[in-house]
């Protein structure tokens, strides 16, 4: 096996594929490396020697700054190497040219789409609850209570192992036949926000919770209010309205303090509910042309292969997408510095180089303006696991967005109907991420991961890919698809492809993705202001 890797020809630092150990000798390119200390697999060791102050290279750019000499053969570590990213201008660029992959073999292919009145096409068909205010989290939770087991769409029910934990004897559950078969779930969505924040706040989770109504893969709502928060129900409307003028799904709204008892309005809201459920299982899956699917492409738990495997993969199938007409949307700012030159020549308009530019500036204002920087997004797994540098772990997360061209630049909860690639300002916090890429209209998430995570999505599949073998293996009912075999040799656009083939499965309802299957219903949307 080859204990080491050399991502770009012009990298500073081998990648090791094993644990190495002081005189060992490895080689790449025909140069045999002596080994001085121990290098633990996935982190690095120098291909030279370095002095203090110069810079070293991962992917072919600048990842970090020696802070102290590094002999030939070094581990290179957070002590002997500082974050560093190189500035970035716009200037006379020559138009990008872009070879995509060859998909002619999916001419013609298509998915079991769900398409709604206005042509738009979603991978699923859910009931959607949630409140516009945190105080109404518990009425949320009784309605999902009530609804979930006697419709069919509990799917991890603990309950029956409490009672063999306390002796009690219990038969198996029966299984419900689903009166809804057409509507594949119920799900809801809690939060902490909508009152106590600023107004900012209210205004930017009304038009999070606008975009998620609106969202294809959604068939009508069921809105909690109290009544006297800040996030008002006409702020709600508002915000539906400036989503999609012509929105006509659904809207139930209840406002507790209009109630004379909490239990008169559950029994209405659940009333109201399943009557409207009867009309979005009327809805029925079809087939639909690929350009229809909608990815967007995340990474969290990172390790030192993420970069190598599971984001080239992904970055593949997001090429492969674009390819036959869809769309995919890469995210995280944080976790593209030290890239932007390379995305910025990706840029088709002029005015979306400037725009991602301002964006990755003013964020990083913000941070300096509470006393943090991009440089302390490596979280200290990534750092145990060989990613020491945000320059060098954003590096290795841009892959997931391919070669294509970038054709729009969006905010945390816009939208482009542009087809191609799209870039979307979001923290790099796994869940403030995923909520926004849905909020942006994503319709299948692809989620890579070298350490295992548990984040899903309410309304949106979320496929979880490892970038090892090991980790797949360790938490299989966390994961769906390993990409491990690239760091063992396996082509990476074969791996690439039986990627693509589950994206495809995943969108038609013919593979649940283990997030669902676990009832992993994560949101947080990001909040950017401080709280009063």
């Amino acid at each position: 096996m080859q204990k080491v890797i050399c991502i770009h020809p012009d990298d500073s630092m081998l990648v090791a594929l094993a644990d190495l150990a002081p005189g060992d000798v490895v080689t790449w390119n025909g140069e045999n490396i002596l080994v001085s200390t121990p290098v633990k697999t996935k982190h690095k060791l120098a291909r030279r020697a370095f002095a203090e102050g110069e810079l070293l290279s991962m992917y072919g750019v600048v990842v970090g700054k020696a802070t102290q000499p590094i002999r030939k053969g070094e581990a290179v570590t957070t002590e002997n190497l500082a974050h560093y990213a190189s500035e970035v201008e716009i200037g006379e660029s020559k138009p990008y040219t872009w070879t995509p992959p060859d998909v002619g073999d999916l001419s013609g292919a298509t998915f079991d789409g769900v398409v709604r009145a206005d042509g738009r096409v979603g991978t699923a068909n859910y009931w959607l609850i949630f409140p516009l205010v945190f105080c109404e989290n518990r009425n949320v939770e009784h309605l999902r209570n009530a609804l979930e087991v006697p419709l069919g769409y509990a799917t991890n029910d603990l309950a029956s192992l409490t009672f063999q934990l306390l002796g009690e004897d219990m038969e198996a559950p029966k299984a419900v036949v689903r009166p809804f078969p057409n509507v594949d779930g119920v799900r809801i969505i809690t939060h902490n926000g909508g009152c106590g924040g600023t107004r900012a706040d209210a205004r930017s989770l009304c038009k999070i919770l606008a975009a998620y109504a609106d969202h294809p893969n959604v068939a009508g709502i069921t809105v909690f209010s109290l009544g006297c928060q800040n996030a008002q129900i006409g702020m709600f409307k508002d915000a539906l309205a400036k989503q999609n003028a012509q929105f006509d799904k659904p809207v139930l709204i209840y406002e507790q303090q209009q109630w004379e008892s909490e239990e008169k309005m559950m029994k209405a809201v659940l009333q109201d509910t399943l009557a409207h459920l009867k009309e979005a299982n009327k809805v029925q899956r079809r087939p639909v042309p690929l350009s229809h699917l909608k990815i967007g492409v995340k990474c969290g738990g990172s390790d030192g292969f993420s970069g190598i495997s599971a984001n080239p993969a992904m970055g593949y199938v997001s090429d492969m997408v674009v390819a036959v007409g869809g769309s995919s949307i890469l995210a995280e700012f944080p976790e593209l510095c030290g890239v932007e030159s390379s995305l910025i020549e990706r840029c088709v308009e002029d005015d979306d180089k400037r725009r991602f530019l301002g964006m990755m500036r003013d964020f990083e204002q913000r941070a300096l303006a509470v006393g943090t920087h991009f440089a302390d997004n490596p979280s200290p797994g990534n750092i145990r696991d060989g990613l020491i540098t945000d320059a060098m772990k954003s590096a290795g997360a841009a892959k997931k967005g391919g070669t294509s061209p970038i054709v729009s630049v969006l905010d945390y909860g816009e939208q482009t109907d542009k087809q191609g690639l799209a870039l979307l300002c979001t923290p790099g916090g796994d869940v403030e991420s995923v909520t926004g890429i849905v909020a942006s209209g994503a319709n299948v998430v692809l989620f890579s991961t070298g350490l295992g995570t548990p984040t899903g999505n309410p309304i949106v599949p979320v496929l979880k890919i490892s970038s090892n073998s090991r980790v797949a293996a360790k938490l299989a009912d966390l994961i769906d698809y390993d990409c491990g075999p690239i760091i063992e040799g396996k082509p990476l656009p074969e791996v690439a492809k039986g990627l693509f083939d589950m994206v495809v499965a995943t969108a038609g309802g013919k593979y649940t993705c283990k997030a669902d299957r676990l009832q992993q219903y994560d949101f947080i949307f990001w909040k950017r202001d401080i709280s009063l």
